[in-house]
């Protein structure tokens, strides 16, 4: 019986230490790693410019304001659609418009005023100009927001190259830092964005002098001829990695 117990004994303490062994060959060893950040800064072209087109009316009689508003919108929409431009409305207001009377101490109804707005985009800035040209000073209407924008379209592909040399940036950093316990960057285990920010830093001024005037402080390469004048979008954009070191 004795030996029995010395028997089972001895095949617990085997199996234990065997546990332990292959229990801490298992075990995953936990990388060390290294946190960084990357920049890139660039810049992309405008290639659309855009201007809003607003129609605000007044009458006492709401249906007449509305009227008003929708036949001088239609006359703006009809030119605009034999032109090659995009539209998009992006006001379409109705509304009870009171202003305060000063010596009657009191808010007077001045009637309904309606606001209707469009923006007008296109890759060819004359056509704006000419648009503009055409509606700016007629009754009711006004000109607003003139500006020159970077489209979708190009700015898919440039954002895309910087969040790669931003990346490849925070990669070098890594390595200059672990060269000096020896060490380099390994694989890149995770990457996150921090920051994609745009500087359209807008300005557009369709007086020709003014806009030559404005072209001389921001260099002459700002301006584009039809008395637009514009700097490309900047795009800084910032990410932070983690990579196994080596």
């Amino acid at each position: 019986m004795k030996r029995s117990f010395i028997w089972i004994g001895s095949v617990i303490g085997a199996g234990a230490v065997m546990a332990l062994l292959f229990g801490s060959l298992e075990k995953p060893t936990t990388p060390r790693t290294i946190n960084v950040s990357g920049d890139c800064l660039t810049s992309a072209p405008k290639d659309r410019t855009a201007i809003t087109l607003r129609v605000t009316t007044l009458d006492k009689n709401a249906a007449k304001s509305m009227k008003m508003a929708t036949q001088k919108m239609s006359e703006i929409t009809d030119y605009l659609k034999t032109l090659d431009v995009k539209m998009q409305t992006t006001e379409f207001n109705s509304y009870e418009k009171t202003e305060w009377n000063h010596v009657a101490q009191k808010s007077e109804n001045l009637g309904i005023e309606t606001r209707m707005a469009v923006e007008v985009s296109s890759s060819n800035p004359d056509i704006i100009e000419n648009v503009l040209n055409k509606f700016a000073g007629q009754p009711d209407v006004y000109t607003e927001n003139l500006r020159m924008f970077t489209s979708t379209e190009t700015l898919k592909p440039i954002l895309e190259k910087c969040l790669s040399v931003a990346v490849e940036n925070a990669r070098n950093r890594a390595d200059t830092l672990a060269r000096a316990d020896n060490q380099r960057a390994g694989k890149l285990l995770s990457v996150s964005y921090d920051n994609v920010s745009y500087n359209e830093r807008p300005f557009a001024n369709y007086r020709l002098m003014s806009a030559k005037s404005a072209a001389m402080d921001m260099g002459e390469e700002a301006y584009t001829g039809g008395g637009i004048v514009s700097k490309d979008t900047e795009i800084t954009v910032t990410v932070s990695a983690t990579f196994e070191i080596r």
